[in-house]
């Protein structure tokens, strides 16, 4: 039997992930996020990581009636708080044009790293 298990990226991997998802998310989305340069992003992603791992787990107990009475979509406005409170830390650097765009690009955001975790974190344990 054919076995597949994950396995999970390293902090510094996932901050390079985020970091160049964010660069090409302001690429392709330019009226509603601006990242001045790529040292930006990097702090971007750094930040964004402590936000996640810090403020994060707060807010969704916080949110939790919430999240519950909404079937789990008031999820998707506590990661758009958490980015849109990481643009308030950096500044001018990394913006979005209003609280919208950055609750529609943290859905994007998950998306992406949904895919990006699942298809490059495969590997197959039948090679034993």
């Amino acid at each position: 039997m054919k076995t597949v298990t994950f396995r999970r990226f390293s902090f510094w991997q996932r901050l390079l992930i985020n970091a160049v998802m964010l660069l090409a998310l302001a690429g392709l989305f330019h009226q509603g996020l601006y990242i001045s340069n790529f040292g930006t992003a990097i702090l971007a992603a750094l930040i964004l990581g402590v936000l996640n791992a810090l403020v994060k787990p707060v807010l969704q107990i916080l949110a939790l009636p919430l999240t519950i009475l909404t079937f789990g979509l008031f999820g998707l406005i506590v990661n758009g708080v958490v980015l849109w409170l990481a643009s308030q830390i950096i500044g001018d650097g990394f913006r979005f044009a209003s609280f919208s765009w950055a609750v529609f690009i943290a859905v994007v955001m998950s998306i992406v790293n949904l895919i990006i975790s699942s298809y490059f974190s495969r590997k197959d344990d039948a090679k034993k």
